[in-house]
């Protein structure tokens, strides 16, 4: 049972707040209507999924030993329940970099209910004739968290005897390759941030401007909760990155116990506070706001438009791939899908009207779909300005689902149910390629290595 702060009411759901560390959730702000359905005389004939793993229990014993210890008796003291849990803070190491077994939110019943999920959602796919090519490829990147995500997503989607590595008589539905996360991939990776070495050597404006960021970001809040917990408890320091922590654990704990009584610890406004702290990490890590961010993102993006391109029938019908939440960060900056009309502001909290939300974009076991759509002249607009529209037989679209709502692309969201015309995505993608750069070039590897994604294919 959550606590009053984290608890889901009209008005109030923490899940909303948790910048990205808590459970899974459906992106509502932002969304065309009309649902999920293919709109009015559209079918969907290929389907591209990117989703990042889960939590792991590592990330709950790192905060366990570095925070709750610490601070136990002191929160007590200030009226507040908070209990060490034994099974992290006896043994930290024995659940490290593995993916969370327990609680309602478990990572592997998230990951295999998504693939359920999806299985339910394109059963055509699958069934309808022309059959796809078995087994069906699916890609993860070389983490044991990503590799176990993916295999449970497997699981739900194709069934439990989808991988001929654990039968010795059946034939594999599907077959896994892990994408090694190494420097040497260059631009044939799924993990960029592994590969652009001028994103990893850069201390400035590579990967640690997230961080330097977000340090400026909650200087301007963490103060006022230290005076409050210090005038509450005389002669205990609290520092800033200490109380952060804390925030973190109200996620981590959820997902891990299914509830967590650091949530009650905090404000709503303290919430408010840690979901922008959370937005302006990741859109200065590796989105918008990092000069790196849209060129390794363009990775995934470009070789995802060959094969919308190209179409089911030769290229194969169903895509899905396993990263990290940072990896997914770059392709939504590539694809410019949630402009701002100016960076993130770190002296003060943006509106909450802002486009770039963390907490629905990249939630735990979230996942970014990208859908072709073949469309009769029946077709219906369900977009922004309404109305009706129709469509030459056999036209192409592609549509955007993150976290089972649909987004619209700014600058191209004419076709039916919110969707692009397929020949205005292709532009558009081509366009953004010339604004951010080629891969080895922006990020100072050698010219012969690797330039783009090679695996991706049935």
């Amino acid at each position: 049972m959550l606590s009053p702060k984290g608890a889901i009411t009209a008005d109030w759901n923490i899940f909303y707040h948790l910048g990205g560390n808590g459970p899974w959730i459906r992106k509502v702000d932002a969304v065309a209507h009309g649902g999920m359905d293919a709109p009015e005389g559209c079918k969907v004939d290929q389907v591209h999924m990117v989703s990042p793993r889960y939590s792991t229990s590592n990330e709950a014993t790192r905060l366990t030993w570095a925070v709750r210890i610490r601070y136990h008796d002191m929160l007590r003291d200030i009226q507040r329940r908070v209990l060490v849990s034994a099974s992290f803070a006896s043994e930290p190491s024995a659940h490290h970099d593995q993916l969370t077994t327990t609680g309602p939110y478990a990572g592997t019943l998230s990951a295999f209910a998504a693939g359920t999920k999806l299985r339910t959602r394109y059963f055509s796919l699958l069934t309808i004739p022309p059959l796809p090519h078995f087994p069906l490829n699916l890609w993860a990147s070389d983490c044991t968290r990503v590799r176990e995500t993916a295999r449970y997503f497997a699981t739900g989607f194709l069934g439990l005897d989808w991988d001929s590595s654990s039968l010795k008589t059946a034939a594999a539905t599907a077959q896994l390759h892990i994408i090694p996360e190494t420097p040497d991939r260059g631009g044939d990776t799924l993990t960029p941030g592994d590969t652009c070495l001028r994103y990893r050597q850069d201390m400035q404006t590579g990967h640690d401007y997230g961080l330097i960021q977000l340090s400026k970001f909650r200087s301007t809040y963490l103060p006022a909760i230290a005076a409050r917990f210090q005038a509450q408890n005389p002669g205990i320091g609290f520092a800033y990155g200490e109380l952060y922590s804390m925030q973190e654990m109200c996620g981590f704990e959820i997902l891990v116990r299914g509830s967590s009584p650091w949530c009650d610890v905090f404000t709503q406004e303290d919430w408010l506070n840690f979901e922008y702290a959370r937005d302006v990490l990741h859109y200065y890590r590796a989105g918008p706001g990092n000069r790196f961010g849209p060129v390794m993102g363009s990775l995934w993006l470009n070789a995802t438009a060959e094969l919308l391109k190209t179409g089911p029938e030769a290229a194969g019908r169903l895509f899905f791939s396993f990263v990290h939440d940072g990896d997914i960060i770059p392709l939504l900056a590539a694809l410019d899908l949630f402009p701002t009309v100016e960076p993130l502001p770190v002296t003060h909290r943006a509106p909450s009207s802002r486009a770039w939300r963390t907490s629905q974009i990249v939630p735990m076991n979230g996942r970014i779909i990208f859908e072709r759509l073949t469309c009769n002249p029946t077709s219906r607009n369900t977009s922004k300005g309404g109305g009706v529209h129709h469509v030459p037989a056999d036209e192409h679209f592609i549509r955007i689902n993150v976290n089972d709502g649909i987004v619209g692309l700014p600058i191209c969201a004419s076709g039916p149910g919110s969707s692009c015309p397929l020949e205005e995505f292709l532009t558009l993608v081509r366009r953004r390629q010339e604004e951010v750069g080629d891969f080895r070039t922006v990020c100072g590897l050698e010219a012969d290595a690797p330039a783009k994604i090679t695996f991706l294919h049935q």
